[in-house]
């Protein structure tokens, strides 16, 4: 038998985001962590949740161990319920059809804005990114669940540049700005669980993992964050959780 404490980093990501996705829901995933977390949740607690890629195909059923390297892999049409073009997928977002976005970026800021588009100024950026494809359609229109690794030059106070939108400038700013719907949900991490406060819509732990403290924690983000006062401790992963994830991906294309 697995067991439940022996697990790599990527896989508690994809445990932890895998349990936030509720049946019945339409979630738009991308390839990796965000891919493998959906596909979790379909087999063990959400059978009617339904995977949309930015590729176009809705309704995807991914083999164990035939994990798609991109969303244009013809591995995602299997069993799909239907393959569009990627302007008919991002006009679903449009008409309020997704309820879920998985997103990632290099950068995180408190208010859940994500950056995947350059470090350091426009003009002589230090790194260059893969940009945005469609992530900023997605968090502009959809709730979004982020899951990435806790670093400190990865959680900073404010992003180099806002590739996609989560509550902006905190309060109402992004209503204000043309998004009244849609915004950050989760942050996922390999430390704790984060959610974005009602009012000032700063990112709060939820949850801390076993055996991680709020200083270490705080002490891996270049901001102030917000405990409540009942922060729990999250669950690890149980042994059928590891188990169906290393089916899915026996070759640790993603979880290594």
């Amino acid at each position: 038998m697995i067991k439940a404490q022996h697990h790599t980093a990527s896989e508690l990501l994809a445990i932890l985001a895998a349990r936030e996705l509720k049946d019945g829901q339409v979630v738009f995933a991308g390839v990796g962590i965000p891919l493998l977390a959906a596909t979790l949740a379909q087999r063990l607690h959400a059978p009617g949740l339904t995977i949309l890629f930015e590729g176009g195909v809705i309704g995807a059923f991914i083999e164990p161990g035939k994990l798609p390297p991109s969303t244009n892999d013809q591995r995602c049409t299997k069993r799909a319920n239907m393959v569009l073009g990627s302007a008919e997928v991002l006009l679903l977002l449009q008409r309020g059809y997704v309820d879920v976005g998985f997103m990632g970026g290099a950068q995180i800021d408190q208010y859940g804005n994500l950056n995947s588009s350059f470090i350091g100024g426009p003009e002589h950026p230090s790194v260059r990114l893969p940009g945005t494809g469609g992530g900023n359609d997605i968090a502009s229109l959809a709730q979004m669940i982020v899951a990435m690794r806790h670093e400190k030059r990865r959680f900073v106070e404010r992003v180099d540049f806002v590739t996609s939108p989560g509550f902006l400038r905190g309060g109402n700013s992004r209503a204000e700005s043309g998004l009244p719907t849609g915004g950050m949900m989760r942050v996922v991490t390999d430390l704790a669980l984060f959610g974005f406060d009602d009012t000032s819509r700063r990112m709060k732990v939820m949850a801390l993992h076993p055996g991680v403290t709020r200083e270490q924690v705080q002490d891996n983000t270049g901001f102030a964050l917000i405990f409540d006062d009942d922060t729990g401790v999250t669950a690890p992963p149980t042994d059928q959780e590891l188990k169906v994830l290393r089916e899915l991906d026996p070759e640790q294309l993603y979880t290594a």
